[in-house]
């Protein structure tokens, strides 16, 4: 799961959601200082990607992929999983998608809470560019593997284009959204009662 789903599985309150949010950007002894709601929101992050990575339903997903992208078949079911979530949002929440990032971002832009460098920077990105809310749209999907692409670019010095990818998973989107379907109402219920989702049984 991705940026969407991490902030849409938190406890609502604004520490554990930014834990959620950011657990891969802050790490080791930057959590030093962090307040415990957001290493709640930390381990929640780490539990949910832990039964979404070992789920059969979400490598069925994977296995959708060719073999060109096969390597990163995670990275892309993983944001194109939000993409999901982001077009049936009323199926799964209360308020409008826009309604909810509007809310959150707010919420962010009045809170005294400061971040390690890269953690501020990506924060401050998604709140200016709602980053959250173009998860709605194909462009916005298109965008989040562009910048994927990006960092690994500077990682290991070439071009692997992942935002080229997101024809192919609009050309499988009814798979995707049929194993979404069935895959996200398992790890909402995981965390319904603020419990870390368990592994998943069986293969």
């Amino acid at each position: 799961m991705n940026w969407l789903a991490h902030v849409f599985l938190s406890e609502p309150t604004l520490e554990f959601r930014l834990g959620n949010l950011l657990a891969d950007l802050v790490r080791g002894d930057e959590r030093a200082g962090m307040s415990p709601e957001f290493l709640r929101g930390a381990a929640r992050h780490k539990a949910i990607d832990a039964f979404t990575d070992s789920h059969p339903i979400v490598r069925r997903s994977r296995a959708r992929i060719d073999a060109r992208y096969r390597r990163f078949s995670g990275v892309l079911v993983d944001i194109f999983y939000d993409y999901c979530l982001a077009r049936h949002w009323a199926t799964y929440a209360t308020e409008p998608l826009a309604t909810f990032t509007t809310r959150l971002y707010a919420e962010i832009e009045a809170s005294p809470l400061r971040f390690p460098e890269d953690a501020q920077a990506t924060l401050d990105r998604i709140v200016r560019h709602d980053l959250l809310g173009q998860y709605a749209r194909i462009e916005g999907v298109e965008s989040s593997l562009r910048r994927v692409s990006m960092y690994l670019s500077k990682r290991w010095g070439r071009d692997f284009q992942l935002e080229l990818s997101a024809r192919q998973l609009v050309a499988h989107e009814a798979a995707f959204d049929a194993d979404f379907a069935e895959f996200f109402p398992q790890l909402i219920a995981t965390t319904a009662l603020g419990n870390s989702p368990p592994l998943p049984s069986g293969g």
